[in-house]
Order: C-alpha cells, then structure tokens, then sequence
C-alpha cells in the first residue's frame, strides 16, 4: 500500500479498507489525469463531486467530496423543541420522508415510555404510508438509473405511476413531499374518508406496470450487460463498511431491520427480504442491487394490502378516534442516551438523542444517515474500471445528498 494512505484492518483477515489522501498533480505519472465528475453531471444526483485519478479511460482511484448542501439538520435539531424537528427530519431523505419521520417519532416515543400504548390503528397507518413512500423512493432509484445507463422512456413510466403515490400522501397530510404527517404520540390527521379504497385500487393498478417495467428494462439485454459484473461489492466489505438497505442484501445477506428488530407492527405483517442471487452476473454487482429494490417493490405491496384489511375489518375508523390523543403537551424525557433505527428505502436511518431530562430541546441529536455510509464504499469498489462504469455504480448506490450532508 502508498504510505501517503490511511489503512484501516478490518475484522475480516483478507480485507483492508483504505481511506485515500487528496488526490495532487505533482503525483501524477505521464500518462495520467485527475478529473471532475459532478456535480453538474446528472448523475451525481445533485451536488456530488468526484475527484477520479484516470489512466486513460481505466479509473484508479476515486475521492468523493460531499459537502456542498449544508442541511445543517443535527443543529437545527438540537435548537428546537423534539415535536418541532420533524419537518427538518422530512429534509433528510426527501424522496423518503414518512420512512424518516416514522423512525424518528418512534424514538422519542420510545424515550418518552409511551411507544407501547399508542393505537394500533395509527401504527397501521404509520406502516401503510410509510410502505407508499418507500415504493415511490424506489421508483425514483430505479427510473433515474435506467436513465444514468441511457433508457428514458422508464423514467417517465415511473414517474407517472409514482404520481399516483404522491397524490394519494398528499390527500392525507396536505403536502406534497415533506409531510410532517407523522407526529411523536400519533398523527397529523386520520387517513380521509375513501383513501382505503383508492390505495387499494392504485394496488391493483401498479401490479402489471411493474411487470412491464422488469421486461422493458430489469431484463432488457443493454441493462444487464452494462450492470452485471459491475461494480461488485463483496459481502465482507459491505459489512466491514457498515453498508445497509438494498446495497447490503444486494451482496447476499438478508438483513433488513423491519425483520431484525421488528418494531411497529411489521412483526404481524408476512412479507419476505430479497436478496442478490447472481442471476445476471456476480451477486453483490449493480444489477442486483437494482432487482432487489424491484422485488422489494412487490413485498411492499403485500404490507400495504395486509393493512389494508387491517384497517377496513378490525381498526375501523371510529367517529371518537383521536390520532392526536397520545401526542404529549410538553415532551421532556428523562436524562437519558438513546439510539433508535429503522429500515429506510435506502437503509439504516439512526437516531442518537441526549436529554438532560431538564428541557424539552435535545442536548445532542445525531443522525447515521445511510446514503453517507453507504457512499463512503465508492473508493472501494471503481479501481480498474472504465469511466462509464463508474457512472452506473455510482447510480446503484441511490443516494439522496440531503442526508449525506446533514
């Protein structure tokens, strides 16, 4: 290894991760170059840069640079009551909010001693919005890939159907994509009258289109041929890494905290964890990570109907039903340090609080936001590989920067 290089050993005896040094001209050999990829690119998906030391057209090493949104979320949170943080947890993964809100509101309710009593019809609510955004993140990772690789038109499929899902969130909490639906002790409002039978109409529409998409473009021959074998990242690296979500059970394992920790009602649900099988190529490459977040699509579907019926035959929607019943006047925990997690379509969003028990504003509040973590493996897996690789790696990894840089 170049002494100009931190190592890290892994617990793993073949495995050395390495943090490389800033990249500098005078370090460079004749044939090569440094380049910028991003972030005007479009996919770096925002603000994204990458410094790429090139030999030609062979990548042989990468830096991210990252910080250039300034979400400043931890500060703003530790400045602010713990019911009043929520609309800023919303920024976090704007494509996914009531996934960040419900892993969010679960922890202070946890801290709080009341996470046990709240009504089970506002956790089948939690769970059934939560599952439609998580279909509508994916559907914004799988569209916005096929366009990285060059295939426009399911983008616009995807988009369309997509539409359908944010449609049916903003008739429940006003808003278009940040919701603030989700509140510590319950929610904003009760689902309105009719979203039951929509949702389930929407169900039984998107079923065929996704089947049309996995044809059109998950199986399409260019699809494959430019994801399988591609930028394979190797099951003990992704652990090493900390990676989660659909990049880790991508390379293999079925790890997916709904299962793991089983918190809400997910314990009572029966849906399944896809995982990278190699059909294509290598299991662990892009093209698995990109079916697992298809498959995941179906398993979503099955919580979302299960909650259905759920709240149709036995949490009925009561004229005196107050899904704002349990949402406390002042919150103020005890002195306590306290972590909570939960499965974000990306990943492993973490939530570390610190009371004094004196004030109802966080002494400390830090995020372990997925999309950093598993971005931080990029070095690791684009050596020897061609710029246009790259490219699709980078847009495997479905990152959102509003919570890289937080």
């Amino acid at each position: 290894m170049p002494t100009d290089r931190v190592q890290y050993i892994s617990k793993s005896d073949n495995l050395v991760l390495s943090e490389p040094a800033k990249l500098k001209a005078e370090n460079l050999h004749s044939e090569e170059m440094i380049i910028n990829i991003g972030p005007q690119h479009p996919s770096t998906h925002g603000v994204l840069r990458l410094e790429v030391l090139m030999d030609g057209e062979i990548v042989k090493e990468v830096v991210p640079h990252i910080g250039y949104l300034h979400r400043c979320f931890e500060k703003h949170a530790e400045n602010l009551p713990y019911n009043q943080v929520i609309p800023f947890v919303d920024r976090l993964d704007y494509v996914a909010s009531m996934n960040s809100e419900h892993a969010y509101a679960m922890g202070v309710e946890r801290m709080l001693g009341i996470a046990d009593q709240l009504p089970k019809r506002v956790e089948y609510v939690r769970v059934l919005v939560a599952e439609l955004n998580r279909i509508a993140s994916h559907f914004i990772a799988i569209g916005t890939y096929g366009m990285d690789i060059g295939a426009f038109t399911p983008f616009f499929w995807v988009m369309r159907d997509r539409e359908h899902i944010l449609r049916l969130l903003e008739w429940a909490s006003g808003a278009r994509l940040l919701y603030n639906y989700i509140w510590i002790g319950g929610l904003f409002y009760d689902l309105p009258v009719g979203f039951e039978d929509r949702c389930s109409d929407f169900v039984k529409y998107i079923r065929p289109k996704l089947a049309e998409l996995e044809t059109v473009l998950i199986e399409n021959k260019i699809f494959v041929d430019r994801t399988a074998n591609v930028g394979v990242l190797p099951l003990d690296l992704a652990i090493n890494g900390g990676v989660t979500g659909p990049m880790l059970r991508g390379s293999g394992l079925r790890f997916d905290l709904r299962k793991v920790d089983g918190y809400s009602v997910y314990p009572e649900l029966e849906f399944e964890i896809p995982i990278g099988e190699g059909k294509m190529g290598t299991v662990g490459d892009c093209w698995d990570r990109t079916d697992v977040r298809m498959r995941e699509i179906y398993e979503s579907l099955k919580i979302i109907e299960q909650c259905l019926q759920k709240l149709i035959s036995e949490h009925k929607r009561t004229r005196d039903f107050d899904p704002q019943a349990l949402v406390p006047k002042k919150i103020r925990p005890k002195a306590q340090d306290f972590y909570v997690r939960a499965e974000i379509p990306k990943g492993e969003l973490g939530f570390f609080f610190r009371s004094d028990g004196r004030s109802d504003v966080p002494f400390r509040c830090k995020c372990r936001s997925c999309s950093f973590v598993n971005l931080s493996v990029l070095p690791e897996i684009s050596k020897g590989i061609l710029v246009a690789d790259l490219i699709a790696i980078i847009g495997s990894i479905d990152v959102v920067m509003g919570e890289v840089d937080r």
